[in-house]
């Protein structure tokens, strides 16, 4: 269950400021509409996406979506030098129009970054950087910087996780489940792998690590091209679940191998392959054959092959040393949860040339960074924040960049440590910005920013290490031309604020209000995600204009964090182990009773709504605080956590085989009947994520008790069914019955 759910509806709309001062839109202001908010082009501007330095630091590379169709993305160039950008790739005049396989329609919906984009959405440098690697309609494209581009597959299975090999010897791609290499300088492509079909699987991850590990490869190139490191999984052992994918013109009935909690997972083992002979070495990974490999790479040397291997109850992470030669393992270090916790997995380590580590850690109880070198640890970083990305090392200077939220939980900065100064921690950008997204070369000369803040929509620029900008990737000034400027005179400020926990704790929200007319009580639309791992939602960053109309309608926009999210520390997120649907629900109760003490808060009409984790919370808090809340709307809700996938659901509550109290009280079925006040159930009918049997499930309890609710569900649809205008016209319309007009 990841991230990009509680995006849905996400971030509340804010007033544009310029200068200090509030901009008012021209004579050509318009109103808002929803149609408008969900067509082209993005009214937050063009942003730029996968932007990567080439290897000479000439160029910057990314994708930009066209101006008329926001989800279609071509790729493009910028100069460092001149500020010049020019078109690489057109993927309308270069791309073959081709459906894509189903097996790559799974990977994008496996990563939410892809859902709904089309056209160029991955690229790759040659090493040497005169060539990008650019798959398109589900065949590999080789793009020079003369704008000549060279089909160089033309199969009808179609090419994923394709690369070019470190030192730019092979394309490499998994075709038809098996991995294959070509020759970067020409040749016919040859298979490294032979009996990858039916449940046999090459070179790819397998669901749970493209749904939870997010891990999105099951291949690895050694620096040197020499060897390459590949997966094989076999998803025999998973159960099959048929699964109907209920359309607009007819119903395809898949039958999907899915690992359900408590079932078994796919067997996964790891060979190192000579890409030139074909000899493979199969690594030893224990005598457990019950685990995950979790994250996996190569040091720079490449004489060892560096695996991460969870145990199956996440509460044990090993770094393992891989002798490519035999194929023989040391456990390096291991990584062990504290007592009613677990592990988080992480992208944030890097191996240095000395033969050290950097890496991330929760075991002081927050995300920082240590050194491991020779056998001993050493914190580079430290305090009762956390440290969210790592950004770069410069190995030369001894100089570790990273993303965190070290001067406001609400904020995110880039900052610089030295290796040889532990925790004397250098801000390199501003105060007052959401820094999101931070990318550096291999050596670290240099890093591109993205940052936005509620008066700024998100812009992007080049720096250099000491984070002073260099040159605008995109400033994405509000000004004429710029989709949003005729919106800004109806843009209404953001408030944040705190309150406090049953047990003390502080909790963050975010409020967005109509125009308050003094003595004039107004409805409430709570918004709520609430899950673990990717939680965080009240943040100082751009928002998202829906929110912004929601409160042209004369309801105030309102969300909290409760205890249970992510990037608050480990004993914070803590609560909801083996315990979900219990200490949120209570935290936003407490959001809910704050409201109600407030002069301009009508509290008997409070509305909520949430999707995904949000829709299971919805159920959750309509069943444990009756006459609470006026109304409440569940989109895609988990309704029995048995239905979810294995690493997501144990993480939290454990196996139901062993722990089945902990599901029985999480699950939202055994008290569904509890709902007394209005309930809107929405789901869409082609979810593979949160399958439609969980509301299917739901529906049919509270018809059999003859209890009153309303539905709306989406045929074809998938989980981020709710991304159209159809899906709030109707949340509001819902809205607008039982809680702003309500009698």
């Amino acid at each position: 269950m990841r991230a990009w759910l509680i995006g849905l509806a996400a971030v509340v709309a804010p007033v544009i400021v310029m200068g200090g001062a509030a901009m008012a839109a021209d004579d050509g202001a318009q109103a808002l509409t929803l149609e408008r908010i969900f067509a082209s082009p993005d009214l937050a501007g063009p942003q730029p996406q996968s932007m990567k330095l080439s290897p000479d630091g000439k160029l910057v590379t990314l994708l930009k979506p066209r101006p008329d169709e926001k989800n279609r993305f071509d790729l493009w160039a910028l100069d460092t030098a001149t500020g010049k950008e020019r078109m690489l790739v057109d993927s309308k005049k270069v791309g073959s129009g081709a459906d894509l396989s189903e097996a790559e329609k799974m990977q994008r919906e496996r990563d939410r970054s892809l859902t709904g984009k089309i056209g160029i959405v991955a690229y790759d440098w040659a090493p040497d950087g005169k060539s990008i690697l650019v798959p398109l309609d589900g065949d590999l494209y080789l793009a020079t910087l003369d704008g000549k581009v060279t089909r160089l597959t033309n199969s009808p299975g179609g090419e994923l996780n394709p690369v070019i090999s470190p030192a730019g010897g092979y394309v490499s791609f998994v075709r038809d489940q098996n991995l294959y290499v070509q020759p970067l300088g020409g040749g016919a492509a040859k298979a490294l792998t032979s009996d990858g079909a039916g449940t046999v699987h090459w070179g790819e991850a397998e669901f749970v690590a493209q749904e939870e590990i997010h891990r999105r490869t099951g291949y690895w190139w050694s620096p040197n091209d020499r060897l390459v490191a590949v997966e094989r999984f076999d998803e025999a052992p998973v159960g099959i679940v048929t699964r109907a994918a209920i359309g607009a013109d007819g119903t395809k009935v898949y039958n999907q191998r899915y690992p359900a909690a408590g079932t078994p997972n796919a067997t996964v083992v790891m060979y190192v392959i000579d890409p030139v002979t074909g000899a493979q070495v199969k690594a030893d990974l224990g005598n457990d054959p019950d685990i995950y490999i979790a994250r996996v790479e190569w040091t720079p040397d490449g004489k060892t092959l560096l695996v991460q291997r969870e145990n199956r109850e996440q509460t044990q992470l090993d770094m393992l040393a891989v002798d490519p030669a035999t194929g023989k393992t040391k456990t390096w270090f291991s990584e062990k949860a504290a007592p009613k916790s677990w592990i988080n997995l992480t992208d944030n380590y890097r191996s240095l040339n000395d033969g050290s580590l950097i890496w991330w850690s929760e075991r002081d109880g927050f995300g920082h960074l240590y050194r491991f070198a020779k056998g001993k640890w050493t914190q580079l970083t430290k305090g009762p924040w956390v440290v969210t990305k790592l950004v770069g090392v410069d190995q030369t200077r001894g100089r570790v960049y990273f993303v965190g939220n070290k001067d406001d939980f609400l904020e995110r900065q880039l900052y610089a440590v030295d290796i040889a100064k532990p925790n004397q921690i250098t801000r390199l950008t501003e105060n007052g910005w959401w820094n999101g997204g931070a990318v550096m070369d291999d050596a670290a000369t240099r890093v591109i920013v993205t940052r936005s803040n509620p008066d700024q929509p998100p812009q992007t620029y080049l720096a250099d290490p000491t984070g002073k900008r260099i040159a605008w990737i995109n400033e994405n000034a509000v000004k004429p031309g710029h989709p949003f400027y005729p919106y800004l005179a109806q843009k209404k400020q953001r408030t944040f604020g705190s309150f406090k926990a049953s047990d003390g704790t502080t909790l963050y929200y975010e409020m967005i209000t109509p125009k308050l007319e003094p003595g004039k009580r107004y409805p409430v639309f709570y918004w709520h995600y609430g899950g673990p791992g990717t939680g965080q939602a009240v943040t100082r960053e751009w928002g998202d204009p829906l929110n912004g109309y929601i409160a042209d309608q004369g309801y105030i926009f309102f969300r909290v964090d409760n205890r249970g999210v992510n990037n608050r520390g480990k004993a914070f997120e803590d609560h909801l182990y083996r315990a979900m649907g219990s200490v949120e629900v209570e935290d936003q109760l407490a959001g809910a009773k704050w409201l109600k003490t407030q002069s301009y808060v009508d509290p008997d009409r409070i509305g909520i709504y949430g999707w995904s984790y949000g829709g299971y919370m919805t159920l959750k808090m309509l069943e444990a605080n009756p006459g609470v809340y006026a109304a409440g709307v569940a989109g895609a809700p988990v309704t029995k956590w048995e239905l979810y996938d294995t690493h997501y659901t144990e993480r939290y509550l454990g196996n139901p085989k062993t722990d089945p109290k902990t599901y029985l009280t999480s699950n939202a079925m055994a008290d569904a009947t509890k709902i007394s006040d209005p309930l809107l159930l929405m789901h869409g009918m082609s979810d593979d994520n949160v399958v439609f049997e969980n509301s299917t499930a739901f529906a049919a309890k509270l018809q059999a008790a003859n209890r009153p609710f309303e539905m709306m569900f989406y045929p074809g649809k998938t989980h981020a069914a709710v991304r159209n205008a159809h899906a709030w016209g109707t949340i509001l319309d819902f809205f607008d019955r039982k809680v702003k007009n309500k009698r």
